[in-house]
């Protein structure tokens, strides 16, 4: 990645420089081969008389350079993906031809082929700075511009951007004379930053509707997928979520849907979940389901669909200025998507997944020797790249949804409303948005913002109660503290519920109150006078971003009566309590099995069931005393078929139940009941196995050393699509040896060619042991690979191989050392690879201590 990075101070001066971007027009070729394509930029701009700046090009073939009629010599002016750019006049025109690398990383122009039927697909993915890899760009989000699109493609292509596509004309095909090209001439877009400029083109299958907005306007709806994938497009859900979508928006933001179209794309071998092109919103295909997903999975897509078309306005509207206000562009998304999610869509208790999704990362992410302000110094684009995490998102959101409880709801939206009529079109920083959140609610905002967005690290709250002979509450206070190298103690917003066992053998709250805590100590004379009860739940309806411990007494009672707790929020709330017990080494990981097996089978959440089994398994695997690990696994992996076979038919609690059995099978004992389930002589009332249940009951055989090359091999024979060859390669990089792993590791690292999707799914394999034994080796393998990784590869192929890669379940002083040792000689290594080794040592570092707790228990 050498020569690629920007800093802020960079784009700062490069701002004085360009006083107006007015265009840009970009005509690509696509039909000129299958590694590269042709393509011409044409920016004119304004700019300081006699300065000089540059702009941004990653390309294998710089062929012309004319700035204002002048050609420039192409070996002296293009270096580090830079064209540097000499003696402006106040009004310039510059002309770039290149040659550009079409990608298998899913950044810039990504090129897939379809295995089922040879046909090829695009897509563009240019946050961060991935836009220079298709055209010629001042690659900042502050110097907008309308871009003006022409495409050169195979004329039954489908071909869409960001505004609405105009019919094609006749063209030639630059190297196949005899396939029908055509031409497509966009009109231009509204001024928006160059990472939101968007291109999607191949044979998509695709499904229209429309959606009428505020101002009366028809908007267009369009939703593709690839055609060996359109059989499982089930349009119109996602259409209904995007009707759903759009009132609620226009109705709660005061402003019509800003832009002309509004086509969502699932598209193939894509590294995140969306992405947020204005009237071109791009999602990972995973997303269209060809066999039964759990209910987890369902709202996740809603709300993924709510969050981008959020960033309609947020984002896309109105943008940041630099970088360092990214996280209020996807705290902003995560926060409204999900209570949009809650009030206009099925999935009320949206607010139940937010607890058991978005915080637990948040959480996780804010516990990090990285953490950082949400507010983030950002110095450049490698920093910027690392901080798409739980702090830019869901740290970010929840502190937002605590300042609504503040400042009040309809004060924030009608602040939100008077900051997107203000600035339409324009970026904005931080202190725009606090100028009419201050003047709709009345609050000076300044203080808050220090103490929550420019402060790092997440507080722990927990009640002190005094009684008397008679169980009346004589005190009762809220305790707060603060980690000792992040000690800032915050005010919260609150609620304190009581909740008791009711004469049905329920759990259910009979009082709360809503309280301000600030300090180390904050009394709370509401309850005071009251008599005791069963369970005091802090931050009841999880206003507040802090962790929450139990009292004794609750945290017996809740133990004991878990499944019995009506509320699922509630729920969520000590599921989540308990679980930071154990990653802080106050509660014993084999206690929090116990808990799990005993009352998982009541949850009634989808999401709270996916969270909870997830961290079951890292529980078993890494937390629990290694002298306990193999019987502890027996013990989950036989409960989990247990209760498999006991849950509903047909229910989501089973898919789940039988999905991490598959997962966390350990014993010759579970090998029986997956080939059973595989092979069709055990049958789950109601369970389809259907054709990706099949390959993770495979991987478990794999696992186990139950199945190995020739049932992959058949597996991918009977299903060799995309999402086949991925389930293949997770599958294989699973295999329990020594030599498999090594094979697995081989293939992705010292092979280059790999697309991301392979890479994504066979680092998911290398991870997936029974016998943490065979990594052992990786250790050291793991820290070699460091450099020569990241000098070589893209970001985000660097990324998936450093993060998928690290060989967490050893969980050993031996690679915790080994990767110390690495860090400690490796201190000038650049800063975001260190950021990623960094994180990855923590979570080994947590492991130890948490074996540490569960072997003195």
């Amino acid at each position: 990645m050498p020569g690629e990075n920007l800093t802020r101070v960079e784009a700062i001066e490069r701002a004085g420089v360009i006083t107006t971007v007015e265009s840009y027009a970009v005509d690509l070729d696509l039909t000129t081969g299958p590694e590269t394509f042709s393509s011409t930029t044409v920016i004119r701009f304004s700019a300081v008389e006699g300065s000089s700046t540059f702009v941004d090009l990653v390309a294998p073939v710089l062929r012309e350079v004319t700035l204002n009629g002048r050609s420039l010599d192409v070996t002296e002016v293009f270096a580090d993906s830079r064209i540097a750019l000499e003696g402006l006049a106040a009004e310039n025109e510059l002309r770039v031809v290149a040659d550009c690398a079409y990608m298998n990383t899913g950044e810039g122009l990504h090129r897939f082929v379809d295995p089922v039927d040879g046909e090829v697909y695009l897509y563009t993915q240019f946050e961060v700075p991935d836009a220079r890899r298709v055209f010629a760009t001042f690659e900042q989000p502050d110097l907008k511009a309308p871009f003006q699109l022409t495409v050169t493609a195979p004329a039954a292509w489908h071909v869409v951007s960001n505004q609405p596509t105009p019919e094609p004309t006749p063209a030639e095909h630059a190297t196949e004379p005899d396939v029908a090209a055509a031409r497509w001439e966009f009109g231009p877009t509204p001024r928006i930053s160059t990472y939101l400029a968007a291109l999607v083109a191949g044979p998509y299958a695709v499904e229209r509707g429309e959606v009428t907005s505020s101002d009366g306007r028809t908007i267009p709806l369009g939703v593709f997928c690839r055609s060996s994938l359109s059989e499982h497009l089930d349009a119109e859900a996602i259409m209904t979520t995007t009707r759903q979508g759009f009132a609620f928006y226009e109705e709660t933001f005061g402003v019509p849907y800003p832009f002309d179209k509004y086509d969502q794309l699932f598209v193939p071998e894509y590294n995140m979940g969306a992405m947020e092109n204005p009237g071109c919103v791009t999602f990972t295909e995973s997303y269209v389901f060809r066999s039964q997903v759990t209910d987890a999975v369902r709202e996740r897509r809603v709300v993924t669909v709510l969050h981008e078309l959020a960033h309609m306005w947020f984002g896309d509207l109105v943008t940041m200025k630099w970088w360092n206000d990214l996280w209020l562009n996807e705290s902003f998304a995560e926060y409204v998507s999900t209570l949009a999610t809650a009030e206009a869509t099925e999935w009320d208790a949206a607010w139940t997944t937010f607890n058991a999704m978005e915080k637990t990362w948040a959480y996780r992410q804010d516990q990090l020797p990285s953490t950082h302000p949400i507010v983030a110094p950002i110095d450049d684009l490698e920093d910027v790249q690392v901080n798409f995490d739980g702090i830019t998102y869901a740290k970010g959101a929840s502190v937002l949804k605590q300042l609504v409880a503040w400042v009040g709801r309809e004060e924030f939206v009608s602040g939100v409303s008077a900051y997107f009529h203000k600035h339409a079109w324009g970026n904005t920083e931080l202190p725009d948005l606090l100028v009419e959140l201050e003047a709709t609610s009345g609050r000076d905002l300044g203080a808050w913002a220090k103490t929550w967005l420019e402060t790092a690290g997440v507080n722990t709250l927990r009640p002190v109660i005094e009684l008397d002979d008679h169980r009346r509450i004589t005190s009762f206070q809220i305790e707060q503290t603060a980690p000792a190298d992040h000690p800032t103690i915050r005010p919260h917003r609150l609620g304190i519920g009581c909740y008791d066992l009711d004469d049905s053998g329920a759990v259910v709250r009979t009082r709360s109150v809503q309280v301000d805590v600030d300090g180390t100590r904050t009394a709370i004379p509401d309850l005071v006078g009251l008599t005791r009860p069963d369970l005091v739940l802090v931050n009841d309806d999880d206003l507040a971003y802090a962790k929450v411990r139990l009292d004794e007494a609750s945290l017996d009672f809740a133990v004991a009566n878990l499944s019995r707790i009506s509320d699922p929020l509630a729920r969520s709330l000590v599921w989540g309590s308990v679980w930071d017990a154990v990653r802080d080494g106050e509660t014993p990981a084999s206690a929090y099995v116990d808990l799990v097996l005993g009352n998982i089978a009541a949850e009634t959440e989808s999401t709270t069931v996916r969270t909870t089994l997830a961290q079951l398994g890292l529980a078993a695997r890494s937390y629990v005393a290694p002298e306990r690990r193999a019987a502890t696994l027996e013990r989950v992996g036989d409960t989990l078929w247990t209760l498999a076979q006991e849950a509903a038919a047909g229910s989501d609690l089973q898919l789940q139940l039988v999905k991490y059995f598959s997962t966390l099978a350990s014993t010759e004992a579970h090998v029986a009941p997956l080939r059973g389930l595989l092979d069709g002589s055990v049958v789950l009332d109601g369970l389809a196995v259907d054709t990706d249940l099949r390959w993770e009951l495979l991987q478990g055989l794999v696992q186990l050393g139950a199945a190995g090359d020739d049932e992959i091999d058949a597996a991918l024979s009977a299903d060799d699509t995309a999402s086949g060859r991925q389930a293949a390669a997770r599958a294989r990089a699973a295999t329990p040896t020594t030599a498999g792993k090594e094979r697995a590791f081989a293939s992705v690292v010292e092979d280059a060619d790999a697309p991301n999707a392979i890479i994504r799914a066979t680092a998911a394999g290398f991870v997936q042991v029974t016998d943490p034994a065979v990594l052992v080796s990786f250790a050291q393998r793991y820290v070699d690979a460091l450099l020569p990784i990241w000098e070589t590869r893209s970001y985000h192929i660097a990324e998936e191989l450093i993060e998928g890669l690290y060989p967490a379940p050893l969980a050993s002083t031996r690679l915790r050392d080994t990767v110390r040792g690495w860090l400690e000689t490796h201190a000038d290594a650049p800063s975001a690879l260190r950021r990623m080794v960094i994180e990855a040592l923590a979570g080994t570092e947590r492991a130890l201590a948490a074996q540490a707790v569960d072997a003195a228990a």
